[in-house]
């Protein structure tokens, strides 16, 4: 990294973005107040916040992708061209050639129907920075450069062909193909495993090297900003609250929010103790097949093994972690579970029963378990109301409580989970991300299960809020004694609330244990590579 004089040096010899007193409102709204920050060549400037700081704002106000209705008031000066007084067409020559933007969900900035060569091309003959041919060839030569060479990913795949890493290196590839003078990550692995997460972010710092850009990075992991960021900017509510070097704000934190984001990054919660071990889940010799499609008229389909052989316990009272990449078999393991999908060998039992006999799923092992999914909005219907979507697991029951009965039960889970029974009458828009998940969690203990699924339930959340919903958990461990297996690739997440561990790969356990022993003392490879891969605070209070 950039040695702090280094980077004070260099941002007095050249500045490349300057911001000055940004004031941005949306139909009267205020939104940024009085937002400056500069970034000069080849700095990495972090800036960090729980959403609705105004983080994204400010970059789409860089990119002048402002929705209807928005004044802005203040500088933004690139290379010596003032944005906001610039119009529509020097907006669309600076966009992709002098500033690229690479966004958090590489799924939903691709276009599904055309393919990755296409779409890196379009960039180039937008711009008509080299006729077809060449602007092909740049594509392979860019493809290759963020890690995906032609001879392995041709440049006629199309982005569902890809994993969640590779379409992120395209969306990478894009941002870049014109070498523009400034990159802007908008939270760009935050959906993403650590091990690809950590390629994505040698990539992006590799990039600013040897190309000389600025780069602005948004993000809330506090994180991945100590480990790559030179400088840090912390906004709150749509200002800036402090800004320093990194070293410098490590080492001496003014501001109490900066503090608070800080000390929410590294939360540990107060699990109550397990009680004496009663096994509830019992998954024996777990094995589950695919069939791929036929590529060949005369051979068989072929076969893809996501599941191999898998098999653990979990007791009553118990919570356990299961960490691994994405594609490991984490989700296929966890829809067999839940009797969602039959297997091809083994068995999977709750309680002694099996939860799939003969070829349909066991209704009555099916409502003793529940989950929680990683995204709470896309889980509910919009158009209910609270009340209708905790009770949705009513149906599962064959007698489900009505009139007072069913009111008092939706009021006792709403106030489980920190939140009032007057809610119950609310839209799901009507609350923040943190309360969405609160309700969905509420959701799936209103009919008291035996076994909870968390997959992914607090990957997209802010560090405080993350903190927030952690501690409920462990709440809610000693009012319910809950027996919960906890999915997910935050491996700090996973040591802070779950007793056990698995460790998956490639459809296999290949290590379990205690949680605190398997993460500080790994055995196998995969389990040493995942560690090393996470990114880790540093030690504040020795800085």
């Amino acid at each position: 990294m950039m040695t702090d004089r280094q980077s004070r040096d260099r941002g007095q010899d050249m500045t490349l973005l300057s911001i000055e007193n940004l004031t941005l409102s949306i139909h009267g709204t205020p939104i940024l107040r009085d937002v400056s920050l500069s970034i000069a060549p080849g700095e990495i400037h972090a800036v960090t916040g729980e959403s609705g700081s105004g983080k994204s704002m400010t970059a789409l106000a860089i990119m002048q992708l402002l929705p209807n209705g928005a004044q802005a008031t203040g500088h933004i000066t690139l290379g010596g061209t003032d944005i906001l007084t610039a119009t529509e067409a020097q907006m669309c020559a600076i966009r992709g050639r002098d500033v690229g933007m690479v966004f958090q969900e590489p799924m939903t900035a691709l276009n599904p129907v055309k393919t990755i060569g296409d779409q890196v091309m379009e960039t180039i003959l937008i711009h008509k920075a080299l006729p077809p041919d060449r602007a092909r060839a740049r594509a392979a030569e860019i493809l290759a450069r963020v890690g995906l060479p032609p001879d392995r990913f041709p440049l006629s795949r199309y982005p569902h062909e890809l994993s969640g890493g590779q379409r992120q290196r395209v969306v990478i590839a894009m941002a870049i193909a014109l070498r523009p003078k400034l990159l802007i990550a908008d939270e760009p692995t935050t959906a993403l495993d650590v091990t690809t997460q950590a390629q994505i972010l040698d990539l992006l710092k590799g990039l600013v090297a040897e190309d000389g850009m600025g780069m602005l990075m948004i993000t809330h992991d506090l994180a991945v900003v100590a480990d790559m960021a030179h400088r840090i900017t912390v906004m709150r509510t749509g200002e800036v609250v402090e800004s320093a070097s990194t070293p410098d704000l490590l080492a001496n934190m003014q501001h109490p929010y900066t503090k608070m984001l800080f000390s929410a990054s590294t939360h540990r919660v107060d699990l109550p103790a397990r009680p004496a071990p009663t096994p509830l889940l019992e998954v024996r010799g777990v094995t589950r097949d695919y069939r791929l499609p036929r590529r060949h008229l005369f051979r068989d389909h072929g076969t893809y093994r996501a599941v191999s052989d898998v098999s653990f316990t979990i007791d009553r009272g118990e919570r356990l972690g299961l960490v691994g990449e994405s594609g490991c078999g984490k989700s296929t393991l966890t829809r067999a579970i839940l009797g969602l999908e039959q297997v091809q060998e083994g068995q999977i039992l709750l309680g002694g029963q099996p939860v799939f006999t003969g070829h349909r799923p066991n209704l009555a092992m099916r409502r003793r378990m529940q989950v929680v999914f990683q995204d709470p909005y896309g889980s509910f219907n919009p158009r209910h109301r609270v009340e209708r979507l905790i009770t949705e697991p009513f149906h599962l029951l064959p007698d489900p409580p009505k009139g007072v009965a069913r009111e008092e039960a939706i009021a006792e889970a709403l106030k489980a989970v920190g939140l009032r029974p007057e809610d119950a009458g609310k839209y799901v828009h009507e609350f923040s991300g943190g309360q969405r998940q609160r309700i969905a969690i509420a959701r799936a203990l209103i009919i008291r299960p035996d076994l909870i699924l968390f997959d992914e339930a607090v990957s997209a959340l802010d560090v405080s809020v993350r903190a927030q919903i952690l501690d409920l958990l462990a709440d809610l461990c000693r009012q319910y004694d809950l027996t919960y297996l906890f999915i997910s690739h935050d491996v700090s997440v996973v040591r802070s609330v779950t007793d056990r561990v698995l460790v998956m790969q490639a459809g296999r356990i290949v290590e379990q244990g205690p949680t605190e022993q398997v993460l500080t003392n790994p055995q196998h490879p995969y389990t040493q590579t995942l560690i090393a891969a996470a990114p880790v605070l540093p030690d504040l209070g020795a800085a």
